[in-house]
């Protein structure tokens, strides 16, 4: 059901501003049980994410994983809890903070640069609220999820389309799909796993572990699993892979379902009963790192890997910060915002004010 909150206050001749909005998946407002219950339900309530007919999701979800689930992932947050928040909230804050002096260094001082979580706080509602009170009546959305699927990407746009539902004067809206092929993300990847290599040398795979779904969503046509696949030869080619060392990898499977293979862990165990020794291991599919990343890979796979017989399970955490990957977020959003760069010399104030006073002549009250 939709949301509805009161519309955003108008003010006539405001400043009109271009707005940028990064969005990335969410997390809990803190490591606890109590905190991650209604992040939970709010995630496995989304029917992007979860696609089981309500009737039957709603009793398993209430009465069994809200009752369970909690007090399990609170303990694995914990274990990677940052200072400011969890790690994909300080990292999601930093990448919005970094890419507004690069786009004023471009010229774009004015633009409004905002970020917020599709799951928990802050959320995309109350964002664009406050960016629609900012003056912006031009929005780019920036889903941070480089492979398109209709559960992140698809699920981010709902929500945008759904906190529009009670704006009067709706702003003109941009967003960018995916970004799974272009050159600078690829090569942003390829330099973090040159640097690595440089500095731990090489192990004997190159394994890129993709968030995974359930099978089902491809064979109904969601382009995740191609996307995911696209990137990881991209990646294999700047790297001058042979086709041996780099293999893809599905983590995070949830429920009996099959989902994308081969599995990550699995993969990983397997591998090292079989006598590999030592493992690079990637998430290409997040922009920053997080509880999937952190403590399912580098946590619980290495330990998988080396109780299995594997002798050396090195991590490359995702790109965050790294300044290659910020200067390509910030091409990206230049790219993607086309003509708004040049039109806005077009918008002065002298316009604005001759229209503000027009409108109080004309009776209005703001």
């Amino acid at each position: 059901m939709a949301r509805y909150r009161p519309e955003p206050a108008h003010t006539h001749g405001q400043t009109p501003r271009t707005g940028v909005l990064l969005v990335n998946l969410g997390s809990p407002e803190a490591p606890t049980a109590k905190a991650l219950r209604p992040y939970l339900k709010q995630f496995l309530s989304d029917t992007r994410v979860v696609e089981i007919p309500k009737l039957i999701w709603w009793p398993i979800l209430n009465l069994i994983i809200l009752n369970t689930r909690p007090a399990k992932s609170a303990e694995k947050y914990a274990s990677i809890w940052m200072d400011g928040g969890s790690p994909l909230r300080v990292h999601t804050e930093r990448q919005a903070k970094l890419l507004t002096g690069h786009l004023g260094e471009a010229g774009h001082k004015d633009w409004i640069v905002r970020w917020a979580m599709r799951y928990g706080e802050p959320s995309i509602g109350r964002t664009l609220d406050e960016m629609r009170s900012l003056g912006c009546d031009r929005i780019l959305v920036v889903p941070l999820y480089p492979q398109y699927a209709g559960s992140t990407t698809g699920s981010v746009m709902d929500e945008v389309a759904r906190s529009l539902l009670s704006w009067r004067n709706l702003p003109e809206m941009r967003y960018i799909r995916s970004y799974h092929d272009q050159a600078g993300y690829i090569e942003s990847l390829a330099a973090s796993v040159r640097r690595h290599w440089q500095h731990n040398g090489q192990g004997e795979h190159l394994i890129l572990s993709f968030h995974g779904v359930p099978r089902q969503t491809l064979d109904k046509g969601d382009p995740y699993h191609c996307e995911c696949h696209k990137t990881a030869r991209l990646l294999s080619e700047a790297l001058g892979d042979d086709g041996k060392r780099v293999k893809v990898t599905f983590q995070s499977r949830f429920g009996k379902a099959e989902w994308l293979q081969p599995y990550t862990q699995p993969t990983l165990e397997a591998m090292a009963r079989d006598g590999v020794r030592s493992v690079d291991v990637m998430c290409p599919g997040f922009s920053s790192d997080c509880l999937e990343t952190l403590e399912e890979i580098a946590m619980e796979c290495k330990e998988a890997f080396l109780s299995n017989g594997g002798k050396q399970f090195n991590y490359i955490p995702c790109l965050n910060e790294d300044a290659a990957w910020i200067q390509h977020l910030t091409d990206l959003v230049l790219a993607h915002a086309g003509n708004w760069r040049t039109e806005d010399v077009r918008r002065g104030t002298s316009d604005r004010s001759v229209g503000a006073e027009h409108a109080r002549k004309l009776g209005a009250k703001h």
